[in-house]
């Protein structure tokens, strides 16, 4: 088998699942505005995902919104092609599409574990799949999975999304040392408590207790895990692989 060969392509192309809210729109709008092309995608937010094109593209960025269910490995086969034929080589995988689940764990049947699985854990899979061929060809690429602080500690009564985003951090590590000869680098960020949609129904005193436990006593904002998002895609950060970078305040 020949041995690929590193080389940039002559522009970035970079695709965000689930980027319409919170770190998701944040590292849309980080890569757009560093130059990236960048494609996204989006299960139900359709009116948000427009929104954000029209703004993106009136300030002159290469930016389109694709609807898929990236927990359905045909939908995002699909989306692949659609990507392919507007933006060439994807070389900028950016698994953050995942769903909040807050239940007890006798309280789970089947049909709630495979969801949570599903969009947590299986999406990553699956996207990564179909979008790391290219890279092995072209011998450059980046997938940057979306972990958490939970899959480090653990979370009550989200012990599902807990073990989903575990899951997240070992498919890293692992793919990270199958890609890395073809100059492909798997990376992931696990944030703490960020200020998004998804923390913002916690009460005030189930907000202070969580501040408790972080050293900086405050949430962090989905810019700045966009900000650490966008440095382990860069080209200066390909000797990064397979790391899992808190981005947590301390924790």
């Amino acid at each position: 088998m020949q041995t690929p060969t590193q080389s940039t392509p002559p522009y970035r192309a970079a695709l965000v699942t689930g980027g319409t809210r919170g770190i998701g729109q944040a590292a849309v709008y980080a890569f757009a505005r560093a130059g990236y092309r960048v494609a996204f995608c989006y299960k139900k937010s359709a009116d948000l995902a427009e929104k954000i094109v029209a703004e993106l593209q009136a300030e002159g960025k290469f930016v389109c919104a694709y609807a898929c269910d990236v927990a359905d490995e045909a939908a995002v086969e699909k989306m692949y092609g659609e990507t392919k034929k507007t933006f060439g080589f994807v070389d900028t995988v950016v698994n953050n599409a995942g769903v909040a689940h807050r239940k007890l764990f006798c309280e789970e049947s089947p049909e709630s574990t495979e969801a949570v699985l599903a969009a947590n854990l299986k999406s990553a899979i699956g996207v990564s799949r179909v979008y790391a061929p290219d890279m092995v060809r072209a011998g450059f690429g980046r997938i940057i999975n979306l972990s958490s602080v939970f899959a480090k500690t653990g979370a009550s009564m989200e012990v599902l999304y807990s073990a989903a985003k575990a899951g997240l951090a070992g498919l890293t590590k692992a793919l990270a040392r199958e890609l890395a000869p073809s100059f492909v680098t798997v990376n992931a960020v696990a944030p703490g408590f960020i200020d998004t949609d998804m923390n913002r129904g916690l009460s005030a005193s189930e907000r202070a207790g969580f501040f408790k436990t972080v050293p900086m006593n405050r949430a962090g904002t989905p810019q700045e895990v966009a900000a650490a998002i966008l440095f382990l895609a860069s080209v200066e950060a390909g000797y990064i692989t397979g790391q899992v970078l808190g981005v947590d305040g301390g924790m």
